[in-house]
This record gives structure tokens, sequence and C-alpha cells, in this order.
């Protein structure tokens, strides 16, 4: 069965747009003039939703790995085209892992069996970004 969401307008540049989960997101953009924002942009959720799509694989194969970590953060930035209709042609995905006793190699299989087998979102965006990414781990020091 396909997803199905629907956007309703809220006025001005906001909308509001539902989820098969039930869940809602508002989304808006940057009005001249205007210091308010209500919700995301769609590019800007767009780079959200490759990380949470990565993040829950990378999560889930750790914990499959039985692989503790004590924090986890991905961030990504992209580069839009400078021509209309503006995308994302070069993304930069940056997978952060904190922990006294990092397992670096079943981390860095993580990230890879996301990157290269499980993310769907990561592949819509190899369609038409070239994507880097990189690991980095944080290692705290137990007291």
């Amino acid at each position: 069965m396909a997803d199905k969401i629907t956007t309703h307008w809220k006025g001005g540049l906001t909308f509001v747009s539902d989820n098969p989960s039930g869940k809602n997101v508002t989304m808006d953009t940057n009005v001249e003039g205007q210091d308010e924002r209500f919700g995301l942009s769609p590019k800007a959720m767009m780079l959200s939703s490759l990380a949470g799509c990565s993040a829950l694989d990378v999560i889930s194969i750790l914990d499959k790995m039985k692989s503790p970590i004590d924090d986890f953060k991905i961030e990504v930035s992209g580069e839009l085209t400078d021509e209309h209709p503006k995308y994302y042609h070069k993304v930069i995905v940056d997978y952060h892992f904190y922990g006294s006793d990092l397992d670096k190699k079943k981390c860095e299989k993580a990230v890879k069996l996301s990157i290269e087998k499980y993310c769907g979102v990561m592949e819509m965006f190899r369609q038409f970004a070239k994507i880097e990414t990189n690991n980095h781990f944080h290692i705290s020091t137990k007291r």
C-alpha cells in the first residue's frame, strides 16, 4: 500500500501536513519582513528525513550487534544549486558516536549497512546529489 499524506494551508505561507503515523508537521519558509517562523522548511525537512532514516538504521543495527553507545547524533548539511528549481546537489552526512567503550568497527559497519543497504532516503538522495559521509568518535573516559 502506498503512503498518503495531506497538506493543508493554514494561511500565509504556513502548511500542516499529516503523516501515515497520525502525527502532523508544520511547514513554512522565510518571509521577508516576518521574523516569526511556525515550522520547518520543506528542503530542511528533507535533510532531517535523511538523518532520521539513517539514524533509525544505525541504532537498530548497533542494538542487534549488542554494541552499546552513550549518545549518537547525525549532522547533515546540504548545498543547493544556484538555479531554480534549487535542489541539493551536494550533501555531507556526519555521524557522531559518543561513549567510553565504543567499538569503532561495529559503528562503522552499522553506518555502512545503512548507507549501502537499508536507508531508502539515502538512496533517493543519491539520485540527485553527491553524498559524502564521515564518522566521528568521541571517546569519554570513565571516572
